[in-house]
């Protein structure tokens, strides 16, 4: 009888153990699925003339653009600075170079296993599309995509670019280190095909 209380004291500890191991599971995934709902909400907010529309109360962050590749089926919220904590939960703009649309070097980073893991397939030719909060699009052709020492590497500021850059190598099991992949492309004027595949 004892033991009989024992064995289901012990069963019960163990679905209940993997209830609570099934849900902190869930948890992030869900958390992730969210806040790409509500970026997008704040985009949408932000494409109807609103200014610096925070995804959520608390957020430190904003949408500032929208970045498609229709070849990777990429459709990215970029959101303003590139902080650790914004690059959670997309792509990041460096606030300190041009916007979307002003012309100069526009510099966008994020993760190389998340937002930016399309990088590895990237290659000459392919094309860019950046909206900018005016709705208006920006479309960049991929002129180069190589690994960068970010210790040595610099970024002529003065160009009219799009530079991605995000970790490497692709794979590596510990982050960080000073490689980058890097990705250039210059701006083009967008075929009726590309503005079409955009609409």
């Amino acid at each position: 009888m004892r033991w009989h209380r024992l064995l289901s004291g012990l069963v019960l500890a163990l679905i209940l153990g993997g209830i609570a191991q099934l849900a902190h599971g869930l948890y992030l995934p869900a958390k992730a699925w969210l806040a790409q709902r509500l970026l997008r909400n704040a985009w949408h907010e932000t494409l109807a003339g609103d200014n610096r529309v925070r995804p959520w109360p608390w957020a430190d962050t904003w949408p500032v653009a929208r970045l498609q590749v229709t070849r990777y089926e990429v459709d990215l919220i970029v959101l303003a600075g590139d902080t650790g904590r914004t690059l959670a939960f997309g792509p990041g703009l460096n606030l300190g170079l041009a916007q979307p649309g002003e012309g100069g070097l526009v510099l966008i980073s994020a993760h190389r296993d998340t937002h930016f893991r399309f990088l590895r397939e990237v290659a000459p030719g392919d094309v860019l599309v950046l909206q900018s909060p005016d709705s208006a699009l920006h479309h960049y052709r991929v002129d180069d995509a190589r690994v960068m020492d970010a210790s040595t590497a610099a970024l002529d500021v003065e160009a009219d670019q799009l530079v991605l850059v995000t970790c490497y190598p692709f794979d590596a099991l510990v982050p960080g280190g000073p490689l980058r992949f890097v990705v250039t492309a210059t701006p083009v004027a967008p075929s009726r095909r590309e503005i079409v595949g955009f609409m």
